[in-house]
């Protein structure tokens, strides 16, 4: 895959994935085109693949992507951010400088502060 996790990110998945208690579980993440930012995002800790995904080894984490997600995170360093004013990951895509509503191309940064 040509995308990077930050230690920070790395260190949140792990912790994710080891505290859901599930024997061999992944991260899945879901990016999608959407809303003024360019990206929206959910992940969950699954057991199991779910249809259409496929699984990215990065440094010993097991990630669950779709394809669309794949295709979204070409080039993008996933990053994870813990401040008073912010709580969750960071996508800085070099390949952008920007966007306004309406646009399909990603911002950069795009703040994921979604739980699922």
């Amino acid at each position: 895959m040509d995308f990077t996790i930050t230690a920070a990110a790395e260190k949140f998945i792990r912790r994710m994935t080891r505290l859901s208690g599930i024997e061999g579980a992944g991260f899945r993440l879901v990016v999608t085109t959407g809303g003024c930012s360019g990206l929206a995002a959910e992940f969950s800790v699954d057991a199991s693949l779910r249809e259409k995904d496929a699984v990215v080894t990065y440094n010993g984490l097991k990630l669950f992507l779709p394809a669309e997600s794949r295709l979204l995170l070409t080039g993008v360093k996933i990053d994870f951010a813990d401040t008073p004013l912010l709580s969750g990951f960071v996508f800085h895509n070099p390949s952008t400088s920007g966007s306004a509503c309406g646009s399909a191309a990603p911002a950069a940064p795009v703040q994921l502060v979604s739980l699922s």
